[in-house]
């Protein structure tokens, strides 16, 4: 097999089939007398399994993976498809915090008095420090007493609550504020459902990414161990 033939199937330049095999991503190739790169089914597989890997894990974590694997590391390989798994279970662990918590929202109970940024920061265990910075992305909008200190309604407490609960769920401070201006321009909590069931979609699809990408890296393991024809029995 060319280059070309492992570019076409993806849709990629021979260019990056030459690069990836620089970076290890997928094996040396043999050689012709003139010097021409020819590849075999098993580079044809490697391609596949990186390619696989990537919206399972990421680019940088799949060349991790295919990196172990030509380092003969079959241990490094699946622990770091095992932090993978754990990963995506505490990020739909905490998504599931966060639906309860959106349900807790509905039946909000305002706060009796309001708060002073030392008293939401302990309430939420956070630092003022983070209090202040939500303030500067525009997620908090708090009122000033003639003295300059913040003072936090019912209102404020709420939409700290609400950044607090996506800030853990991995979400930019961009994306939270957003999220928060329409929630209290409507007063409610519909774009929190829309944004978490963005959420469960995109978790979902990376699921199923990284059960393709076992498949195809289950394939390239069983090619690796398996003897490969040489020229003589060809």
């Amino acid at each position: 097999m060319r280059p070309s033939d492992l570019a076409r199937e993806h849709g990629l330049s021979t260019q990056a089939v030459r690069n990836y095999e620089q970076s290890g991503f997928i094996p040396p190739a043999e050689r012709t007398p003139s010097g021409y790169r020819v590849y075999t089914e098993v580079h044809a597989a490697a391609l596949r399994t990186f390619i696989a890997l990537i919206p399972a894990f990421g680019h940088a974590t799949a060349g991790q993976i295919m990196n172990a694997i030509h380092a003969n590391s079959l241990d490094d390989v699946l622990h770091t498809i095992d932090r993978g798994h754990e990963q995506l279970l505490r990020d739909r662990e905490t998504l599931n915090a966060v639906s309860r918590a959106a349900e807790d929202l509905t039946d909000f109970e305002p706060v009796l008095h309001p708060r002073s940024i030392g008293e939401l920061a302990r309430r939420l265990n956070v630092t003022p420090a983070t209090l202040r910075a939500w303030e500067e992305a525009g997620i908090l909008v708090p009122a000033r007493e003639p003295t300059g200190h913040r003072v936090f309604t019912a209102e404020d407490v709420r939409d700290a609550e609400l950044a607090h609960l996506l800030r853990r769920g991995g979400y930019p401070l961009s994306r939270i504020a957003l999220v928060v201006d329409q929630i209290r321009t409507a007063g409610g909590t519909d774009t929190l459902a829309a944004a978490l069931t963005d959420w469960r979609h995109r978790l979902n699809t990376r699921g199923r990414a990284m059960l393709t990408a076992a498949a195809h890296l289950d394939d390239y393991l069983t090619a690796r161990s398996t003897p490969q024809p040489t020229k003589q029995d060809a």
